[in-house]
């Protein structure tokens, strides 16, 4: 029994490899379509807009464009500092964004949590208000920017009729050209929208939490907040941390919202809209393609960062 043992103990590990590089290779065999896909459409835009960023390119002719390396990043003429790392309004564009990112996803993560806990529960109805909560996410973004433009305008916009109504406004406000609520009205509107999408995420993460844990609390007569915080929310960080990350890469690279409440108001110019500005108002292709490298490095790096440490958070196996 021993030789039988002996020469037959190498063929499962042999078998199993095998496997492994058949389910491997048709893994790559289905991959590749979509691969190549993705190199046609976004891979040569991108590669082309880089390249833009070291040239001199002009909308209006595009065939003098001449190669300037990094004078559209970095440039020195006189004495005199020229380019992105050195202008104002990219930097201001930069903080907006950074801003409008953190504030917004920060209140639509709890906002998010919220929600997901009360649709998680059991009641009357509870697939008729799920159905109702996705309603503003199913809107199109540029449908509810140019909705919410209409209830927040100075004049006609219901927003202010309802608020001097009830006797919290004593004039009208122009939410979207004021720069002390420019940014703030962006942040309503996209946290109205939004939220949904944070919530059902988070909603995924509930479903799939063991029912033992709270048969366990219930039994041990373990108060329901204790419980929310010691055992809910640990189970759920992963969903969390999903959601998070999907919803601040959206938030990095917002354009239409900002763009259709507030045009190219300095106030409120995110990286999209300053990169937009240079591109198409000024015709400055070579510049506004620097600015949507740059714009692309700062996402790439916070995606690897934050697949990075999502890796050591969601468990050693994984580091």
């Amino acid at each position: 029994m021993s030789d039988i043992a002996l020469t037959t103990a190498p063929v499962a590990p042999a078998r199993r490899s095998r496997l492994s590089r058949s389910r491997l290779r048709s893994a790559w065999l289905f991959l590749t379509p979509m691969i190549v896909v993705l190199a046609v459409v976004a891979g040569w835009p991108l590669l082309r807009t880089i390249w833009f960023g070291f040239t001199d390119a002009n909308l209006s002719d595009l065939s003098a464009t001449q190669f300037i390396g990094l004078e559209n990043y970095y440039s020195v003429y006189d004495g005199e500092t020229y380019g992105l790392i050195v202008d104002p309004s990219w930097w201001n564009a930069v903080w907006n964004t950074i801003w409008f990112s953190a504030v917004s996803v920060s209140i639509e993560t709890t906002l998010g949590l919220i929600v997901a806990l009360v649709l998680n529960a059991n009641f009357r109805g509870r697939a008729l208000v799920r159905a109702a909560v996705l309603i503003p996410w199913a809107i199109p973004t540029i449908v509810s920017a140019k909705m919410w433009g209409w209830m927040l305008h100075d004049q006609f916009g219901v927003l202010n009729d309802i608020l001097m109504g009830i006797g919290l406004l004593s004039q009208p406000v122009a939410w979207t050209a004021d720069p002390q609520t420019a940014m703030w009205a962006v942040v309503m509107v996209d946290v109205w929208k939004t939220t949904p999408f944070m919530a059902l995420l988070i909603l995924a993460g509930l479903q799939m939490l063991p029912a033992d844990c709270y048969e366990a609390a219930r039994v041990d007569g373990i108060h329901p907040v204790k419980v929310f915080f010691k055992v809910t929310l640990p189970l759920i960080r992963p969903a969390i941390m999903v959601a998070v990350i999907f919803r601040a890469l959206d938030a990095l690279r917002i354009f239409d919202l900002i763009y259709v409440l507030t045009s190219n108001s300095s106030d409120t110019m995110s990286m999209s809209v300053y990169a937009r500005q240079q591109l198409v108002d000024f015709q400055e292709v070579g510049y506004g393609s620097a600015a949507s490298t740059l714009l692309f490095l700062v996402i790439a790096a916070l995606t690897i960062a934050t697949i990075t440490l999502g890796k050591v958070r969601l468990g050693g196996e994984m580091k």
